[in-house]
C-alpha cells in the first residue's frame, strides 16, 4: 500500500505510538492493522484507559470469573487483566523491538496513588517488571519529586522506565538527570547499559488548557494574544534541553557503553480546544529521536489531513523563550504555578481514575460471581 502521512512522519525520525490499549484492540486485529497501515510502533496505557476498556462490554468477564476462584482483591484482579493485555501487545510488538531497540514498547503504569511514596513506587515498578519480564516493557512512574528518586533506583537496577506526567522544564531536566545517574550506577555495578531504556512523557495540550484559562481570566488584549502558544513553546525548549543533556563528555562515556538517550515522548497530544487545528500538537513538534503517543482520533485526523513540514520542533526557539520569560510574566501568568498545578491535578486525575477503575472491577466481580 502507499506510504501514509504517519509513515511520512515516521520517516522524519519521530516514532508513532498510541496512548490506549484494550483486549478488543488486540483480539480484533486492530493493533496489528495499525502497525501496518498507521506506522504504529509502540503503546502507552494508564488507569483511565484501562478503566474505559474494562467497564465497556464483557471482554474481560471470562478472565474475571477464572480469577475469582483464587483472588478477591480488586487491584490484584485488575493487574491480572491489564498484564494479560500488555503481554499480548508486547508479543505483537516484539519484532519491532528486535529491529529497533528504541521502539516496540508497551507501557504499564504503577498505581498512581503511590506517586508521592518513593519506596512503594519502586517496589511496585520492580514487581511489574518481574511479573511481565519482557525486554520491551516500560513501567510508567510519575515524574514527581518522590517518583524521580524511584526512577533513578529502577534504572540503577537495570529496569526500563517511562517517566510520565511531566509538565515543567525543571522536572524534565530532573527526569533526564535521574536517568543518567541511574545508568551510571548501573554501569558501575557491572550492568549492560544497552539493556536499559527510558522515555520522558512530556505532556502538551493540557499546558495550553491551563494557561489559556488564566489568560482569558486576565482578558487583556496582550493576554488573549498569547493563547494556544505555551504548550508548543514549552515542548520545543524541552527538546533543546534534551539535546544538551545527551551530548558532551559525561554522556559520551555512557554512550560508549551502549547507552541510548531518554527520548522526549509528546503525550496529551489531542487538541482540547476546538478552535485549534486538531493535529496541532503533532504537526508543530516533529523532530528526530522523539515519540508522539496519540489517541485514536488524532491518529485518524493526521492520516486524513496532517502535514509534515520538516523538523518543526526546532522552529521559533527565540519566540518560545521570549514567551516563557517575558510575555507570559508581563501578562500576569506565572509559568511555575501553571505547571505545578498541572502536575498536582494530573496525579489526582489518575488516582481518581484508578479508584473508579477498582470500583468497576468490584462491580464486575459481583456481577460475574452472581
Amino acid at each position: 500500500m502507499a506510504e501514509s502521512r504517519l509513515h511520512e512522519l515516521s520517516a522524519r525520525g519521530q516514532s508513532v505510538w498510541i496512548d490506549y490499549l484494550s483486549r478488543a484492540l488486540l483480539e480484533t486485529g486492530e493493533l496489528k492493522r495499525m502497525m501496518e497501515e498507521d506506522a504504529v510502533v509502540g503503546v502507552t496505557s494508564n488507569p483511565t484507559i484501562f478503566q474505559k476498556a474494562i467497564s465497556q462490554g464483557n471482554a474481560y468477564d471470562a478472565q474475571i470469573k477464572e480469577l475469582l476462584e483464587h483472588e478477591q482483591d480488586a487491584k490484584e484482579i485488575f493487574l491480572h487483566l491489564a498484564v494479560r493485555d500488555v503481554e499480548n501487545a508486547l508479543d505483537l510488538l516484539a519484532p519491532v523491538h528486535e529491529r529497533n531497540a528504541q521502539d516496540g514498547y508497551v507501557s504499564i503504569e504503577v498505581d498512581p496513588t503511590l506517586a508521592y511514596d518513593t519506596k512503594a513506587t519502586y517496589d511496585e515498578a520492580i514487581r511489574l517488571h518481574e511479573w511481565i519480564d519482557r525486554p520491551n516493557l516500560y513501567v510508567k512512574i510519575p515524574g514527581t519529586e518522590p517518583g524521580l528518586k524511584a526512577i533513578e533506583d529502577c534504572i540503577a537496577a537495570g529496569r526500563s522506565i517511562n517517566v510520565t506526567l511531566l509538565f515543567s522544564l525543571k522536572m524534565h531536566k530532573e527526569s533526564m538527570e535521574a536517568y543518567v545517574r541511574g545508568l551510571e550506577r548501573f554501569v558501575e555495578g557491572g550492568g549492560d547499559a544497552s539493556k536499559v531504556r527510558s522515555v520522558a512523557s512530556f505532556f502538551v495540550s493540557r499546558v495550553d488548557t491551563e494557561a489559556d484559562k488564566r489568560l482569558e481570566a486576565i482578558g487583556s488584549e496582550e493576554a488573549l494574544a498569547l493563547r494556544g502558544k505555551l504548550a508548543i513553546a514549552n515542548a520545543r525548549i524541552a527538546y533543546q534541553h534534551y539535546k544538551q543533556v545527551f551530548s558532551g563528555a559525561r554522556w559520551d562515556a555512557l554512550e560508549a557503553k551502549g547507552a541510548l538517550p531518554q527520548r522526549c515522548l509528546w503525550a496529551s497530544t489531542s487538541t482540547k480546544n476546538p478552535e485549534y487545528r486538531d493535529v496541532l500538537y503533532v504537526e508543530e513538534l516533529i523532530g528526530p529521536h522523539t515519540v508522539n503517543t496519540m489517541p485514536e482520533e488524532t491518529i485518524q485526523a493526521f492520516q486524513d489531513h496532517g502535514e509534515v513540514h520538516g523538523d518543526t520542533v526546532e522552529m521559533d526557539l527565540d519566540e518560545a523563550k521570549a514567551l516563557l520569560h517575558e510575555q507570559l510574566p508581563a501578562a500576569g501568568v506565572d509559568y511555575d504555578d501553571v505547571v505545578a498545578t498541572l502536575e498536582r491535578e494530573g496525579v489526582q486525575k489518575f488516582s481518581d481514575s484508578f479508584a473508579e477503575l477498582l470500583d468497576g472491577v468490584k462491580a464486575k466481580r459481583e456481577a460475574v460471581a452472581a
